[in-house]
């Protein structure tokens, strides 16, 4: 399509410079105005109004909640404590790091002292290691060069 194009663009250049006889002369190129597609408006909606169902405010709340884990097969061991009385909470959590240490976090927060962590780490039970006897073997005799005789 684009070498017609061109083709066609040097040929009335051509033309117009007078390389060409006037004979069939060039007609001038239309451009037509792009037509205005305008889709028509979406009918709209109001939204349907809900109904709010005011949940009721507990000025003192309080929960207590916990869980574990401990599997011996995977190695996943792991725990959390948590109570709150009002706005004041306190919990903790452990877990078993990938280094072979416990760490747990005992934390507390209420709206005087923020919130405040204490964090432990302890090794686990140490596994006993058989001491390691080393093997050295004894040097090998060598003996002296034999003498070379020549005759």
């Amino acid at each position: 399509m684009v070498f017609k194009f061109v083709a066609f663009a040097a040929l009335v250049a051509a033309a117009n410079a007078g390389v060409i006889a006037n004979t069939y002369a060039a007609a001038p190129l239309a451009y037509a105005a792009p037509i205005a597609k305008v889709a028509a408006p979406l009918a709209y909606a109001a939204p349907v109004a809900k109904a709010v169902v005011a949940e009721a405010y507990d000025p003192h709340p309080q929960y207590n909640y916990g869980y574990g884990v401990d599997d011996h097969l995977t190695g996943d061991s792991k725990s959390q404590h948590e109570q709150r009385d009002g706005d004041v909470v306190q919990g903790s959590y452990s877990l078993t790091d990938s280094d072979g240490f416990r760490r747990t976090v005992d934390y507390t927060a209420d709206p005087i002292h923020g919130f405040n962590a204490v964090v432990r780490r302890e090794p686990l039970a140490v596994k006993a290691v058989a001491p390691v006897v080393a093997k050295v073997a004894a040097p090998l005799a060598y003996a002296a060069p034999a003498a070379y005789y020549h005759h």
